[in-house]
Parts: structure tokens; C-alpha cells; sequence
């Protein structure tokens, strides 16, 4: 099966960098029926910074409003999902410096049973140059 790629729609959200924070920021989400494709977390300016890519970016703005949530965007990255390989984020990443597109952040792990994923980040003004690298339209 050949990769899945797609733009999506992505959000910061800033949370306190202290145990449980993150847990209880998801439950909230949970609670609230929202789905997330992909979340990544890291600290940042005595904060933690949570890129979450909901599946419904409408309904996520909505409920981190409720929820009183400090949320900037949406931005655009690209999503992937396939069959893992031996150098398959190199086939990737290549295609983009092959295009002169340089990546601001990439995350990729093994999702288990022969598949993978990834999050590519780049500029956001080179996120039309990168989704025609891949042949996908913007979301």
C-alpha cells in the first residue's frame, strides 16, 4: 500500500510544564468527543507546547474555547500514514530537500503491524510547495 499523505490542520495549545497537566488537558478533550489524529509535546519557555492535529478542526476550536484552552492556529502540516520500510521518513524527507523545502520539525514512529507514520512540519509558506511535492491538496 502506497503512503497516505494529506495536509491537516494543526494547533499550539500552552499548558503548564507539570505532572498530569497533559493528561488532564486530553481528558478534557476526550470528554468532549473530540478525536485527535496525532498530538506532540515538548517544553518550551518554562511552558509545554501541544501540537494537536484534531480530525475536526471546527469542533476543536469550539470545545478549547469551553475549556478556556490558550490555542493558536490553525496551521497547516502534512500527516502520513503507510507501510513501514527500512528508510521510509528518508524517502520522505529526501523528496523534500530534493524540492529545496526544508523541514522545521518531523516526528515518525513505528505504529505497529507493518505501519508507520509521521508529521512533517514546514514553513507555512512552504506548505503548497510541500503538498505538491506529494501530489495532495490543502486541507
Amino acid at each position: 500500500m502506497a503512503d497516505m499523505i494529506r495536509t491537516v490542520q494543526y494547533f499550539k495549545v500552552q499548558i503548564a510544564d507539570e505532572p498530569g497537566t497533559l493528561a488532564g488537558a486530553l481528558a478534557s478533550l476526550r470528554e468532549a468527543g473530540v478525536n485527535l489524529l496525532a498530538v506532540h509535546a515538548f517544553p518550551r519557555s518554562r511552558r509545554t507546547q501541544v501540537d494537536v492535529v484534531p480530525e475536526d478542526p471546527a469542533s476543536f476550536k469550539n470545545v478549547a474555547k469551553a475549556l478556556k484552552l490558550k490555542v493558536q492556529g490553525p496551521k497547516t502540516c502534512l500527516l502520513v500514514a503507510g507501510d513501514d520500510r527500512p528508510g521510509a521518513l528518508a524517502d520522505l524527507t529526501d523528496r523534500l530537500g530534493s524540492a529545496k523545502i526544508n523541514m522545521i520539525a518531523v516526528t515518525g514512529l513505528a505504529a505497529g503491524q507493518g505501519r508507520y507514520g509521521a508529521i512533517l512540519w514546514v514553513n507555512q509558506r512552504d506548505v503548497k510547495k510541500a503538498a505538491k511535492v506529494f501530489g495532495v491538496g490543502l486541507s
